[in-house]
Parts: C-alpha cells; sequence; structure tokens
C-alpha cells in the first residue's frame, strides 16, 4: 500500500474523524463510497491548500501524486456548512477554496488558518461561533431512532438538505463499508452476507462492486489501495 493513513476519534459533537496520510509514490486507488462530506488541507510539491469534498455514493477510480501529505476532518452525518452543502460536491464534485497566504485559506469572505491533525476540533468551534458550520436536528433524531414529528416526505427533505444523500444510500453505504472491513479482517465471506444483512452472496457482491469497486473476494486479497476506511462501532 502506498497511501499511509493515521485516524482518530474526535470530542466534537460535529465531527466523525480526523485523519492524516502521506503517499510513498505515485497511484492509482479506489475511492469508495462514503456518506460524509470532509475538508482535506493537501500539502504538495511546496504548496498548501483545502478542498471541501461531497459524499460520494458510488466507488471510482482516482490518482494519487507522490510525496503528497494530507489531513482530513469527516463531518458527522447531518452535519453542514451553511454555503456550502453536501448535495451541492457530491460524488467528486470537490471545491477548492481559494488560498489567502502560505498558511490560510478563505471562507466566507473570512481568511482561516489550515487546521492540522491536533487542532482540529478548535477550527471547527470556530466554525460552529461563526454560524458557519450547523447540525439538522431532524437528521439527528433519525440517527438516534426517535419519533420524528415531520412527515416522512419532510424528514427525507430535511435529509437530503443537509447531507446529500437519502436514507436509502446512508445505510447502503455503511453496511457495504461495514462489510469490508469485515472481510478485510478476515472473515469468510459466507460469514459476512449473515453479519453485514445481505440477502445472499450475490447481493453483497453487487453492492461491493458498486460502492466499494470491488468484489467480496479481491476486497479480502486486499488487492487494491482503498481510500480512507475505518472501523465503526458496529464493527
Amino acid at each position: 500500500m502506498f497511501i499511509v493513513f493515521e485516524d482518530r476519534p474526535s470530542d466534537s459533537p460535529f465531527v466523525e474523524r480526523v485523519w492524516t496520510s502521506y503517499s510513498e509514490r505515485a497511484g492509482e486507488f479506489l475511492s469508495v463510497a462514503s456518506p460524509l462530506w470532509e475538508m482535506v488541507v493537501t500539502r504538495l510539491r511546496g504548496q498548501t491548500f483545502m478542498t471541501v469534498r461531497g459524499p460520494e455514493t458510488r466507488a471510482t477510480i482516482a490518482e494519487c501524486p507522490p510525496d503528497g501529505e494530507w489531513v482530513g476532518l469527516r463531518f458527522k452525518f447531518g452535519t453542514f456548512l451553511r454555503h456550502l452543502l453536501p448535495g451541492a460536491m457530491g460524488d467528486r464534485k470537490d471545491v477548492a477554496l481559494a488560498g489567502a497566504g502560505t498558511r490560510s485559506f478563505w471562507l466566507n469572505g473570512s481568511a482561516w488558518e489550515f487546521p492540522d491533525f491536533d487542532n482540529a476540533e478548535t477550527f471547527v468551534a470556530r466554525l460552529v461561533r461563526k454560524g458557519l458550520l450547523s447540525r439538522d436536528p431532524f437528521v439527528d433524531a433519525w440517527m438516534r431512532n426517535e419519533p420524528l414529528s415531520l412527515s416522512l416526505r419532510s424528514t427525507e427533505r430535511h435529509m437530503r438538505h443537509a447531507t446529500g444523500i437519502t436514507h436509502a444510500a446512508f445505510r447502503s453505504i455503511e453496511r457495504a463499508r461495514h462489510a469490508t472491513t469485515l472481510l478485510r479482517a478476515g472473515l469468510p465471506i459466507l460469514d459476512v452476507v449473515q453479519r453485514a444483512g445481505y440477502f445472499d452472496q450475490p447481493h453483497l457482491s453487487r453492492s461491493l462492486t458498486r460502492l466499494i469497486g470491488q468484489t467480496p473476494a479481491q476486497i479480502a486479497r486486499a488487492e487494491r489501495q482503498l481510500s480512507f476506511l475505518y472501523k465503526t462501532p458496529a464493527d
């Protein structure tokens, strides 16, 4: 594997995970589906820049340059930037934010210092205080399986507004990512079918091919580099 990842959980109610990585060489990797959006600081060839990436509803092939370094803030489902919603940048429609100097970038008319792996929560807290980062309470309630006061149609509208994807897409992607971590851990394919809640092996294969970019057997053999993938509590 030519991209090396490190990650940690976050105590921020807005952040799912903070990760960092570096590339040992150039190469091609699979960018796997993810229901979450993120802000990523890239350091490459003496330049530093910030990119906002939306959710991904399918696997795609991506190119990685050599000698790059990245720090990513992956936000919890239902968290959104008020002026840049996840749906506007989904499926690789990344938004590059203009630089404001060697150590900062422009966001909503103000210069912001690039966050790092250790101070990510401080950066996020500032976004919240400035009113730029919010959470949708209906999405939060849905995630906690609480009764909702809205109709199913209204809840779905809130979901798409705050997250850029549907309930069904969220569940499918999370299940595929869970199945991938089980396969990478050495669990037999038929056991993964049962543990991850698929109907049968063909159902598992179709889902993983579309969302992860590989068959279950290919994932188990770790044939290709995958983008950032971490264990969830269900794992």
